[in-house]
C-alpha cells in the first residue's frame, strides 16, 4: 500500500488551540481529593508546590482551556503528530483489521511527555518560579521537563528511580545535556530518601518514592515548584492534544474507530488519547477504550478503588484512585514509566464506571510483538508503548478468529532507542 494511503497528518494550522477538560463529562462526578483528616483539599493547599493557573486547571469544571500562544508555538515544533496505518504489521499478523498508531515519538524528548512539560514550564515561568523539581521513572518525563526547562529558562532537578537509572544511563546523559541535575532515588538529599535507604540500603526505588523526594524538595524552597508527568487532572488536560488530533485525523480518513488503546502507568498517555472520546461514547458511539498495564504492576486490574496517597511518604493529597497501596514495591521491569502503585483519578473514575476496560499485559509476548513492530514498521517502541502495541495486536488476532475485523488505534507513546538493554535481554533469553 503506498505511503500516502497509510499516513494521515494534520497541517500545522490545525494543532488544537484548546485543551479539553473531561471533568464535567465524566459518567460520575470525580470524588474530591482529601487531606489526611478526610476533609476536601482546598485550592490554596496546593499553592506551595503548584502555580495558581495549574491549580485552576486541576480543580475547575470548565470544559475547555485556551492553549497559550507560547505553548502552541512550542508544540508546533513537532505537532501535529502522524497517525499511521501499520499495514506491514497487519500483513505480518495475517489480520484484516486495520491497525493505526498515533506516533508521539517525534517530540523533542521522544515521547508524549513533552505535551505537558512545555505547558507546565510555561505556567511556572509566568508565575515567577526559577526552579522545578520532579521525579522520573524510565526517564521520558525527566527528559521532557529538562528540555522544557531549557526552553523557558528554568533550572530542573530530576529524582530518577534508581533501577531505571541503572538500566537506562543514556536518559541521564540527555537530561544532563539539557542542563538538568539528575539524582538517583532514593537519595540522601531528602528525609524520604534517607528513610527509605535506612530501611533498605539496596532499595531499587519507585515512582512513589521519587515523587516524595521531589515534593519535599519543592516544598522546602520558595523559588521551586513541583512538576508531575502523569496522574493529576491538569496533566491529562494537556495531553488531550493527542486524542483531539486523532479524532480529526480519523474523520479526515473516513474511519470510525472500534478500539482505542493506550499503555497505562499513571494515566497521562492513555487519558490524553481516551478522554476526548468520552462525550461520543456517552452519546452512544460504540468505541472500546482499553488501558494496557503491566502484569507486574496491575493497579487497574488488581488494585482497590479508594483514597490513597500518590507517594510513599504521604506528602500528596489522598487521591480517589485504583491503587496497590502506596507501599507497594514494583519489580524491576524495563517499562519504568509504568512502575506506579496508583492511577489517575480520571482514568480510575472511567474504569469504575465501566467506560474503560483495563488489561494486564506481560511475559515474552510483550517483546515479541514489539520486535515484530520494529521489523515491519521500522520503529523500535519504548517498553511502555509495547504494552499498547501488544494489546492492539492481540485484539486484532482475536477479531480475526471471530471473523469480525475492526479499526484499532493505539498510541506509540515513545521510541525505544534508549531502551535497547530491554531488547538485548529479550534477544538473549528468547
Amino acid at each position: 500500500m503506498p505511503l500516502e494511503e497509510t499516513t494521515i497528518t494534520l497541517p500545522k494550522a490545525e494543532i488544537p488551540r484548546t485543551w479539553y477538560n473531561v471533568l464535567p463529562d465524566l459518567p460520575e462526578p470525580l470524588e474530591p481529593y482529601l487531606t489526611p483528616d478526610g476533609k476536601p483539599v482546598r485550592p490554596e493547599m496546593l499553592s506551595a508546590i503548584f502555580p495558581t493557573s495549574l491549580i485552576e486547571q486541576e480543580l475547575s469544571p470548565q470544559r475547555h482551556f485556551d492553549i497559550p500562544e507560547a505553548v502552541v508555538e512550542a508544540l508546533s515544533r513537532w505537532r501535529p503528530t502522524p497517525l499511521t496505518r501499520a499495514a506491514a504489521l497487519e500483513k505480518a499478523l495475517g489480520v484484516r483489521s486495520k491497525i493505526w498508531f498515533k506516533n508521539e515519538s517525534g517530540s523533542p524528548s521522544g515521547s508524549h511527555k513533552s505535551n505537558t512539560a512545555m505547558a507546565q514550564a510555561y505556567y511556572n515561568k509566568k508565575a515567577g518560579i526559577k526552579r522545578l523539581a520532579t521525579e522520573t521513572g524510565a526517564g521520558q518525563w525527566g527528559t521532557a521537563l529538562s528540555i522544557a526547562g531549557r526552553a523557558f529558562g528554568l533550572d530542573v532537578r530530576v529524582y530518577m528511580v534508581r533501577i531505571s537509572l541503572v538500566q537506562k544511563p543514556g536518559r541521564k546523559t540527555v537530561m544532563n545535556l539539557m542542563g538538568a541535575e539528575v539524582i538517583s532515588s532514593p537519595s540522601d538529599l531528602t528525609e524520604a530518601g534517607r528513610k527509605a535507604k535506612a530501611a533498605d540500603p539496596d532499595n531499587l526505588g519507585s515512582l512513589g518514592l521519587a515523587i516524595s523526594e521531589a515534593v519535599e524538595d519543592a516544598a522546602g524552597r520558595s523559588d521551586t515548584n513541583y512538576s508531575l508527568g502523569s496522574v493529576l487532572n491538569h496533566v491529562l488536560l494537556h495531553q488531550t492534544v493527542i486524542g483531539q488530533e486523532i479524532k480529526k485525523q480519523l474523520a479526515a480518513a473516513g474511519v470510525s474507530p472500534d478500539y482505542l488503546i493506550g499503555c497505562h502507568g499513571g494515566g497521562s498517555n492513555f487519558g490524553g488519547m481516551a478522554v476526548p472520546f468520552v462525550p461520543e461514547i456517552k452519546d452512544g458511539a460504540r468505541i472500546t477504550l482499553i488501558a494496557a498495564e503491566p502484569e507486574s504492576c496491575p493497579s487497574l486490574t488488581r488494585g482497590k478503588f479508594t483514597h490513597d496517597y500518590g507517594d510513599v511518604a504521604g506528602l500528596t493529597p489522598l487521591l480517589p484512585m485504583y491503587t496497590l497501596g502506596k507501599d507497594f514495591q514494583p519489580p524491576a521491569i524495563h517499562a519504568g514509566g509504568l512502575r506506579y502503585h496508583g492511577a489517575s483519578p480520571i482514568v480510575s473514575s472511567l474504569v469504575k464506571s465501566g467506560m474503560v476496560k483495563p488489561e494486564a499485559i506481560g511475559g515474552p509476548e510483550l517483546f515479541r510483538f514489539a520486535s515484530l513492530f520494529a521489523r515491519t514498521e521500522y520503529i523500535i517502541p519504548a517498553p511502555e508503548s509495547a504494552h499498547a502495541l501488544a494489546a492492539a495486536c492481540m485484539k486484532a488476532l482475536e477479531l480475526e478468529q471471530a471473523g469480525k475485523p475492526g479499526n484499532i488505534v493505539f498510541v506509540l507513546s515513545g521510541h525505544g532507542l534508549l531502551d535497547l538493554a530491554a531488547y538485548e535481554d529479550f534477544i538473549n533469553t528468547y
